[in-house]
């Protein structure tokens, strides 16, 4: 039997090893969408809830000296405070495969975790709502979108030997986009923007305006704090931080969001390109070329991630959704767009989930999140 050892990252040099395990762990695997070396490094050193998270990062070795996983540990202060919990959380979390592996590294991270006064465990997570969440379980053979993870089937078999249990699941369905609204749903968005004096706003335009864009996401927190399973408001630092990674890529082309007669904001659909083959051409790097496949993909429409649909506190349960369903569908059949592909929406929350019950679809993917008590 192989003997390993787990040591923990604390210099740069070991964060870029940290980084770059997934990249030769995946290396023959087709359906791995790289996260770019850059983003990685800010995500587990700069981050704006590193503020007020603490996390540990470790890798394991084998007697070469070889890496052969690696796992991060965080616990989130305002997380356990909200919900009344003690839990610490894991993330980055990767593995060959070898049982004694993930013993190892998962063993460290309750160790740790217990030293810190938790009582429970769960991922793997990020240290916020907004990062990569959720074990793939099903949809193995498809190419997730960039802002999800991937793993092999045998982790799911290696934290459930070690104890962990099922916590929830989120499902990610696949959309034929080019199908149009039906004619319920116009029928139903038309009364309701007569009705209550609704219109398109433009996201082009609201990207131009900081405090504009700030006033969107302090809403778009809001609006998904008693949906969202395990959701955490954001802090202005993790506003500032999320405006100015994303806004600049979004469009009206596959976006829409809904005023009110005083424009203010009652819903939003946000679509992004999908770039997950992009990505992998990438592998990891945005120079010399990685930029070139980025740039192209952000030029073609003709798979569009569902990145956030909904609409703000006072609005949710008047059947507004079918506002910007209608719309965004429109703007799919204009933008040449085939595939629509959902993030990932807890299974509990059915009105979410059957929302695509009206529209031609297939499961995609389902992820889960463990829970263990330690």
């Amino acid at each position: 039997m192989k003997k390993y050892t787990i040591r923990e990252v604390v210099s740069r040099k070991d964060i870029k090893a940290f980084i770059r395990f997934p990249e030769r762990l995946y290396r023959n695997c087709p359906q791995y969408v790289p996260a770019l070396r850059q983003d990685q490094m800010h995500s587990l050193t700069k981050a704006a809830p590193l503020a007020y998270c603490s996390r540990k990062l470790w890798l394991a070795q084998d007697e070469d000296g070889k890496i052969v996983g690696r796992i991060c540990g965080m616990i989130n202060p305002r997380y356990n405070e909200l919900y009344g919990k003690k839990r610490a959380r894991f993330g980055w979390f990767d593995t060959i495969e070898d049982f004694e592996v993930a013993r190892l590294l998962l063993g460290t991270a309750e160790e740790w975790a217990r030293s810190e006064g938790m009582t429970e465990i769960h991922g793997p997570l990020y240290y916020n709502t907004l990062g990569k969440q959720g074990m793939l379980i099903e949809g193995f053979e498809n190419i997730p979108v960039f802002n999800t993870l991937y793993n092999y089937p045998y982790y799911n078999d290696y934290v459930q030997r070690l104890g962990y249990a099922k916590e929830c699941d989120w499902i990610e369905n696949k959309i034929v986009a080019n199908q149009g609204a039906p004619e319920k749903v116009r029928r139903i968005a038309g009364m309701l923007m007569e009705r209550y004096h609704l219109h398109e706003g433009s996201i082009n335009r609201l990207k131009k305006d900081p405090e504009q864009v700030r006033h969107f996401f302090r809403i778009y927190s809001d609006s998904f704090s008693k949906t969202v399973h395990n959701f955490i408001p954001f802090t202005d630092e993790e506003i500032e931080e999320e405006a100015a990674s994303v806004m600049r890529f979004l469009s009206d082309k596959v976006s829409s969001i809904i005023l009110d007669e005083n424009e203010e904001l009652v819903a939003f659909g946000i679509g992004f390109p999908d770039i997950s083959k992009a990505l992998q051409k990438c592998r990891g790097r945005l120079f010399p070329f990685g930029w070139i496949h980025l740039l192209r993909a952000l030029w073609d429409y003709r798979t569009v991630d569902l990145m956030i649909n909904g609409a703000v506190p006072q609005w949710q349960n008047t059947g507004v959704s079918a506002v910007y369903h209608s719309i965004m569908a429109e703007k799919y059949i204009a933008a040449g767009s085939v595939w629509a592909l959902s993030n990932p929406q807890i299974e509990t929350n059915g009105a979410a989930v059957n929302v695509w019950n009206k529209y031609g679809h297939e499961l995609y993917m389902r992820r889960r999140c463990y829970l263990k008590e330690l």
